[in-house]
């Protein structure tokens, strides 16, 4: 199967009952509109955590209609986000959304050993991306948000994280590419060799459920055309469904490319935890949020 269109994230999202989604903070950036919206489409029963007076009093100056929608009353954004995560931990929600509070606020209610969603697993970011002159149309890119440097373990274990999510949303088999400057191994090049390890590490079974090659430069993992000039030969090259980054810069820039300089829509979520965790930016779009939440609810369901 390949993904054409991050449409089918709504379609996917629908299928079973609606999750419950908590969302912490919501003051703004959209976030609130990108809830009622994922609510009209019957893929989330919303819970609204924050100061109910200022919640009522963004969606007024934006014209949104709460009705129907569960507002728990914490003028304190600490105590908020832990009554968000508990709901999580508890299952009185399926999944955890951030809204306008620190990203450091969340992860630390998230990772508390007592009442938080950890599960012994690296927490990591992927972000699925339509691109409209992109052939295969849909990619994922990881880790981006997270991970800052990873090492070998730690890159294996971000692959690992993808891999599961993609079986959840209908990809049997993705297609890796661990991305490094150039596609051959070079011993100055610590990005090369992680690449390489994996590799060989997917081939003798230590990674499962997909095929990783690397390392492949950015071109020849995604063109076919590119792939062939320089004579790659490979299932995975011109053929990537998902893209291994090095570190978070490298990410965060063809990320960002992606999705403001190419007119893409956007799909992210924490996957390592015991539910997904979205979590978007305050200037993504609120159809790349709305998509954001239907992927997550994808993920929580499975």
């Amino acid at each position: 199967m390949t993904m054409q269109k991050l449409d089918f994230l709504l379609d996917e999202s629908r299928k079973g009952r609606p999750m419950t989604l908590a969302l912490a903070c919501p003051y703004g950036d959209d976030a609130i509109g990108a809830i009622i919206g994922a609510k009209r489409e019957g893929i989330v029963r919303a819970i609204l955590i924050g100061d109910e007076g200022r919640i009522r009093t963004v969606a007024e100056q934006d014209g949104y209609d709460l009705s129907g929608i569960d507002i728990v009353d914490e003028k304190s954004d600490e105590k908020a986000v832990e009554k968000s995560v508990r709901m999580v931990s508890s299952g009185e929600a399926d999944l955890l959304m951030k809204g306008l509070v620190k990203t450091s606020s969340l992860l630390k209610a998230v990772l508390d050993k007592e009442w938080g969603l950890r599960t012994g697993s690296l927490l990591s970011h992927l972000f699925l991306f339509e691109i409209p002159n992109l052939e295969r149309r849909v990619i994922g890119i990881s880790d981006g948000g997270m991970n800052t440097y990873p090492d070998l373990n730690a890159k294996a274990k971000i692959i690992e994280n993808a891999v599961a999510c993609y079986h959840k949303i209908g990809i049997p088999q993705p297609k890796i590419a661990a991305l490094a400057a150039v596609e051959a191994v070079n011993p100055e090049m610590q990005a090369t060799l992680d690449a390489a390890a994996l590799a060989k590490m997917n081939e003798r079974g230590q990674i499962k459920g997909c095929i990783v090659d690397g390392p492949l430069a950015l071109d020849n993992a995604i063109s076919e055309e590119s792939a062939k000039i320089k004579g790659i030969n490979s299932p995975v090259a011109g053929n990537a469904d998902m893209l291994l980054v090095p570190d978070i810069e490298s990410g965060n820039f063809i990320g960002k490319v992606l999705l403001y300089m190419t007119g893409g829509k956007g799909a992210g979520v924490i996957l390592g935890a015991r539910k997904p965790i979205v979590l978007t930016s305050r200037f993504d779009s609120m159809q790349t949020k709305l998509l954001s939440i239907a992927l997550g609810a994808v993920v929580a369901r499975s």
